[in-house]
């Protein structure tokens, strides 16, 4: 499998700066949180996106994926989802990155029935421009649909291989899914593995991995038990919490404690 990170954990760093981080610590690649605050979004020139996907290339580091913040269960119109989604496939084309994510988003309030719809309508339309583009959109599994079972009930009636699954073993385990479980409902649709640790189920503040509760050992197990080769990806939320420690303190350890649980040798 490859390792990558998130510039979520390194909020607002220069791209050199994140790939600086990556080729010290030996990961493969980089989610790029995309986000108007951050150095890569939807609104970076041609140039600009250019530059971008030079860099990365010079440094050898791959683009694993754009992380954005369209919610394709959201209630209102399709446009202003679909464009966002749009903008995100063009961007992730632009830099040479094969997925980006979306989340769900559904209204609590709204029949579940209704809210699956809209989202794998929304998806199923915007299958198409990223079949033309190449790229997959990642629908992760998150809010209103966090775990794996709550996932296919959007992705099985969408059925268009450019639409697929983002696994977040945080949200799964909240959600109480099993590792196994989640790879069961997930396995036929699945892009890449976000990883992460947590304190508690009431105390998300994120941790160095392996320090905490979340189920890493047994995720990466059955993930390898069934000759998964994909990305798993430290998704490190240190944007939202700043009493968190700093990143990339931690990620060599993080590195090594990934390499432990897929065997590499020491």
């Amino acid at each position: 499998m490859k390792l990558a990170f998130s510039t979520l954990g390194v909020p607002g760093m220069s791209v050199p700066g994140v790939l600086a981080l990556a080729n010290e610590h030996g990961y493969h690649g980089v989610e790029l949180r995309t986000h108007p605050e951050e150095p890569v979004h939807t609104g970076l020139s041609p140039a600009e996106r250019a530059e971008t996907a030079a860099l990365f290339k010079a440094e050898g580091v791959e683009v694993l994926g754009l992380a954005g913040y369209a919610r394709v269960a959201a209630p209102g119109d399709d446009a202003p989802v679909l464009d966002e989604i749009r903008g995100l496939l063009q961007l992730a084309h632009d830099l040479g990155a094969p997925f980006i994510r979306v989340f769900p988003g559904a209204d609590p309030d709204r029949p579940r029935t209704e809210s699956d719809a809209l989202a794998a309508r929304r998806l199923g339309t915007a299958a198409e421009d990223a079949s033309a583009l190449g790229v997959r959109i990642l629908l992760e599994t998150h809010d209103s649909h966090r775990t794996g079972a709550d996932a296919i009930r959007v992705l099985g009636p969408v059925g268009h291989r450019q639409v697929g699954a983002l696994w977040d073993v945080m949200h799964t385990w909240l959600g109480g899914e099993q590792p196994d479980e989640s790879y069961a409902a997930l396995a036929p649709h699945l892009g890449y593995v976000q990883v992460k640790d947590i304190a508690s189920a009431d105390d998300t503040t994120p941790l160095p991995l392996g320090a905490g509760v979340l189920p890493l050992t047994e995720c990466v197990d059955v993930l390898c038990r069934h000759g998964w080769d994909g990305w798993l990806c430290w998704e490190y939320e240190k944007r939202w919490y700043d009493s968190a420690a700093p990143l990339p303190a931690l990620l060599g350890a993080g590195r090594g404690h990934l390499g432990r649980l897929l065997g590499e040798a020491a």
